[in-house]
């Protein structure tokens, strides 16, 4: 589970990763299985503060997930757990498309 006692500044301070995930046809359900599998594990690791996956109504085939993480070097050791290593191979076959888009701060409140 998230921690829902950060503050603003706390959650505007940070590595975001934002991803969308276009399932091949039929795959949307299994896609969704592994995204959903991800969450726990991925909430354990030290340097992440969030990880929200969530699907678009209009199809059970397209995703978005929203990843916080402390820094970028947390990023990185996330994409050498074995649950993510696990879970990508999975899923690659799966989508016929994955765009990954890094973001960082620019205001302070």
């Amino acid at each position: 589970m998230p921690d829902t006692s950060l503050t603003f500044e706390e959650l505007n301070d940070g590595f975001v990763v934002a991803i969308n995930i276009e399932a091949k046809p039929g795959e949307g359900e299994a896609v969704g299985r592994i995204l959903e599998s991800l969450v726990a594990p991925t909430m354990a690791e030290p340097g992440v503060k969030l990880f929200l996956p969530y699907r678009t109504p209009e199809s059970d085939g397209r995703y978005f997930l929203f990843e916080l993480y402390t820094d970028e070097s947390a990023w990185a050791a996330h994409q050498q757990t074995t649950h993510f290593k696990k879970a990508i191979a999975d899923l690659v076959p799966r989508v016929a498309k994955r765009e990954r888009v890094p973001f960082v701060p620019y205001i302070s409140v």
